[in-house]
């Protein structure tokens, strides 16, 4: 018998297989990857024909000073401006095989606000 939090860890894997089959990025539209754990959420944007991360950011810095779905806005925001400092402003969103509500919706909309389009 597995253990809940394994087998929700096997059908999170699933649906980022899923969503990764569709979901690409280019040097013209580079993918921003979300990951979620139960402390902290990590964002990056990644070139997959090169397969190289241009930009990165998380929550960690910030500590537990916040509200995680707040924590999660400033991450968005955060590395929105480091892309667009790169010169980066179109992404295609990977909610990384977890529903499309709370913190990752809360990074979605910070990278929005931020001015990166998707």
């Amino acid at each position: 018998m597995k253990s809940a939090s394994k087998q929700k860890r096997i059908k999170r894997t699933a649906r980022h297989k899923r969503v990764r089959a569709k979901v690409t990025g280019s040097s013209v539209a580079p993918r921003l990857s979300v990951f979620r754990s139960s402390k902290a959420i990590y964002a990056q944007i990644i070139d997959d024909n090169s397969g190289k991360t241009l930009v990165f950011a998380s929550s960690l810095p910030l500590g537990a000073k916040a509200k995680k779905t707040d924590a999660s806005k400033e991450v968005g925001k955060a590395l929105a401006a480091k892309a667009l400092a790169k010169k980066i402003d179109r992404v295609v969103f990977d909610r990384g095989g977890y529903k499309y509500h709370g913190r990752v919706k809360a990074l979605a909309d910070g990278a929005r606000e931020g001015g990166l389009k998707f």
